[in-house]
């Protein structure tokens, strides 16, 4: 009796292992936002999911919330999520999965995180500096600096035509400085600054105006430093090489039984 009754037990156990082991059995969505970047308050947003399989049933997550925001069951192998009016609390991080709508018990793995940031127009706007002004020779060190009214908030650097800020900075005080070393061309265009707060790092003030970063051509016949720094990399190395195949040529040549 009591051997059958272990035997039920380990079927049961097994049964139940296979079940949970089944729930990661799926390969894990793509997931998308658009717009990408901030997006201001007020504005729609749509998150996409997609996967090789047809019929399936998808769910959306955000980070924090115990049980999916909600559900679709799309007719082919991708789904829409849409935000209307997107608000404060539509900010945050956003996976997805899938599952069978009918059949076993047996979930997709979480997709990557996407992230909604939502400008609050309420937040004063910072401020943004560059020096020094004007064009900028290659090779110079560039500062640019956000100012804002409150403390202990974090600033983002953005470039026009990048969807994600290039840099952070948490400043003690409301004032971040962001330090270019020796610009070359590729550092040149528009830049803008926000700031968020560490208990809502989902909510951003909206964009500072914007600041120009020029960078002058390299003269005819001297290449942009960024350049020139590569080119001597390069020779040094054309060097090291050199020198190792001579050291590996005297010593495969000296005569043997000579240390």
């Amino acid at each position: 009796m009591a051997s059958a009754l272990t035997v039920l037990l380990l079927g049961c156990w097994l049964v139940g292992q296979s079940r949970v082991s089944g729930e990661r059995s799926l390969p894990k969505p793509s997931i998308s936002v658009s717009p990408g970047g901030v997006i201001p308050m007020g504005g729609n947003i749509t998150i996409r999911c997609w996967h090789q399989h047809l019929g399936m049933r998808f769910q959306l997550y955000k980070a924090g919330d115990g049980n999916y925001l909600t559900h679709t069951d799309p007719a082919g192998s991708e789904a829409e999520f849409p935000i209307t009016s997107a608000r404060r609390e539509h900010g945050g991080s956003y996976t997805c999965r899938y599952t069978y709508r009918a059949g076993p018990v047996a979930f997709s793995e979480p997709s990557d995180p996407v992230q909604i940031i939502v400008a609050d127009p309420s937040l004063p706007r910072p401020s943004i500096s560059l020096r020094p002004t004007g064009v900028t020779v290659p090779g110079a060190d560039v500062t640019i600096r956000c100012q804002g009214q409150h403390r202990y908030v974090r600033f983002f650097l953005h470039k026009a035509g990048d969807r994600n800020p290039q840099r952070h900075v948490d400043p003690a005080g409301a004032r971040a400085e962001f330090r270019i070393p020796t610009v070359g061309r590729q550092h040149g265009g528009s830049y803008s600054c926000s700031y968020r707060h560490p208990s809502e790092p989902f909510v951003s003030s909206q964009p500072s105006n914007t600041v120009q970063l020029v960078v002058a051509a390299a003269p005819p016949g001297r290449p942009d430093f960024t350049y020139a720094n590569i080119t001597h990399l390069a020779l040094s190395a054309v060097v090291l090489l050199v020198l190792g195949l001579i050291l590996a040529e005297a010593y495969s040549s000296r005569p043997r039984g000579v240390p």
